[in-house]
């Protein structure tokens, strides 16, 4: 096995992270929470903003918010309204850090992916 790397079983949920949050459309938002729950570790939604706080580029992790709404995560990305802007520029609307119209755009991989 010379020359392979062995994984760690964070690394492989990171990486399901990640594929979960490529599949969030454009316009739509979902929570750690409702990741970690499709994933089936649903007490590791923190996991889940840990591994949004290292996402690789590619990985749409604007549309990854707390369970109410809130840009919890705006503090990892370049500027402090990067993660705002991103979103308003895919037509999600944002007051005071939290997601107009919440329930409306949120996107459930539980029930999205069956």
């Amino acid at each position: 096995m010379a020359g392979k790397k062995k994984t760690t079983k964070a690394e492989n949920f990171f990486e399901d992270v990640y594929a979960v949050v490529k599949l969030v459309p454009k316009g739509c938002v979902t929570s750690y929470g409702a990741i970690a729950h499709y994933l089936g570790t649903r007490m590791s939604a923190r996991m889940v903003g840990w591994a949004m706080h290292g996402a690789p580029e590619g990985v749409p992790a604007h549309r990854v918010v707390n369970s109410k709404g809130l840009l919890t995560g705006k503090v990892h990305f370049k500027t402090p309204t990067t993660m705002q802007r991103l979103l308003e520029k895919e037509g999600v609307k944002v007051a005071s850090d939290k997601i107009t119209h919440f329930t409306e755009l949120f996107w459930d991989p539980s029930k999205e992916l069956l």
